[in-house]
């Protein structure tokens, strides 16, 4: 189970870091042509999946603070619940699958590292 984790963290890890580093290097007038919410909330979002990428890795690979590890998890859980809500409301209800996978798989992740097989 341990090492089932460490990949799923790892796949979901790059996704997020991918996610995040491309609404940050991309210019807010093209992002907020995309999605309807504000500039500055999305760069926001950005630096947050960046930060949850890094909490999954991390905490477990430098054995400080792994309690953490969930928690990134959880809060990524959150964005991908607002990223369906988007999806749903603003686009096609079929785009809304692919975060709706993401957050039950952090939300796997997340409540495994607390209660299946926590880090410490």
């Amino acid at each position: 189970m341990n090492r089932t984790l460490w990949i799923l963290q790892f796949l979901l890890a790059l996704l997020f870091l991918f996610a995040g580093g491309v609404k940050l290097i991309l210019p807010i007038e093209a992002l907020t042509q995309q999605l309807p919410l504000p500039g500055p909330f999305l760069r926001f979002i950005a630096v947050c999946e960046v930060l949850g990428a890094l909490g999954l890795i991390l905490p477990g690979l430098l054995r400080i603070r792994p309690g953490l590890t969930p928690l990134a998890a959880a809060g990524l859980v959150i964005i991908m619940v607002g990223a369906v809500w988007v999806n749903v409301t603003y686009a096609e209800a079929i785009l809304a699958l692919i975060p709706l996978v993401v957050g039950i798989l952090a939300a796997f992740v997340a409540y495994s590292r607390w209660r299946v097989a926590p880090l410490h």
